[in-house]
């Protein structure tokens, strides 16, 4: 990272539609074959990229645009040691229920991660079969009051502090990066999980913790238990820490049953 008055050229740029939202879904649709995206793009030459783009990469887009406004960017830097940091452009966007996208296809599908929105689609994401939120919007669970099969968070990030809402999530998951991480039940059962193996060298910390996310969402969903269902999600985010950028790699259906059924993606 450059130091105060000091110029720095990067060794290499590209660009990609991102973010925890846009991450999530492609991951999820890796795993279980096909994502819808619900989102709020802004109203410039950006925003059909964005669709166009993560077309390519399987998943669905289902965007309202705001007039007037422009899609929301980032700067990504990553440093040598492959860790990211990150400094958003603009104002972030959200669905909101009573923009006009297919809500009530939600109570077919087998699970929804949540990342973004108002009180009232989250609401309407809870017809879907399994739930997971991000901590990141915890004002939003706050007030929402839906329950919530899972609320991810980070143990290293105040941004994704957990605190306790109503009412309470099955799980609440606290990720701690190469430590792994721990979790707490409702009934006031609890546990730690330990951070697998990267499956490659490590190259880009972009997009493991959503990835992880998505992996959990996918392994709740298919009715596996807390501990099964994490060391799915810690495969999907070690796997994405060995491509450049956050889709170059990450874990699909093929490479999860492969791990299964040699005993190493079962927890």
């Amino acid at each position: 990272m450059p130091r105060a008055g000091e110029i720095v050229e990067p060794t290499d740029t590209f660009v990609e539609p991102a973010g925890g939202g846009a991450v999530a879904a492609v991951q999820l649709a890796r795993l279980a074959g096909e994502c819808v995206l619900y989102t709020a793009l802004g109203d410039d030459d950006i925003a059909p990229k964005v669709i166009d783009r993560l077309g390519q990469l399987g998943v669905r887009v289902e965007a309202v645009r705001r007039a007037g406004k422009a899609t929301r960017r980032a700067l990504v830097y990553l440093d040598d040691a492959h860790e990211r940091t990150i400094t958003t452009l603009g104002e972030r966007h959200h669905p909101r229920c009573d923009d006009p996208l297919p809500w009530d296809e939600l109570a077919a599908v087998d699970a929804v991660y949540f990342v973004g929105g108002d009180a009232d689609a989250l609401r309407a994401a809870r017809a879907a079969g399994t739930v997971v939120a991000t901590a990141r919007v915890i004002d939003l669970l706050e007030s929402a009051h839906v329950q919530l099969d899972a609320v991810v968070g980070s143990s290293r990030d105040e941004a994704e502090a957990y605190r306790p809402i109503d009412p309470s999530p099955r799980y609440v998951v606290a990720t701690a990066g190469a430590k792994g991480g721990s979790w707490t039940g409702a009934e006031g059962r609890h546990g730690m999980w330990a951070a697998v193996g990267l499956p490659g060298r490590p190259r880009d910390a972009y997009g493991s913790g959503d990835s992880f996310a998505a992996g959990l969402t996918f392994a709740l969903a298919r009715g596996d238990g807390i501990d099964t269902a994490l060391h799915v999600a810690a495969l999907c985010g070690a796997t994405c820490m060995t491509g450049r950028g956050p889709y170059e790699r990450q874990l699909n259906a093929g490479d999860l049953q492969r791990l299964e059924r040699s005993g190493v993606g079962k927890g």
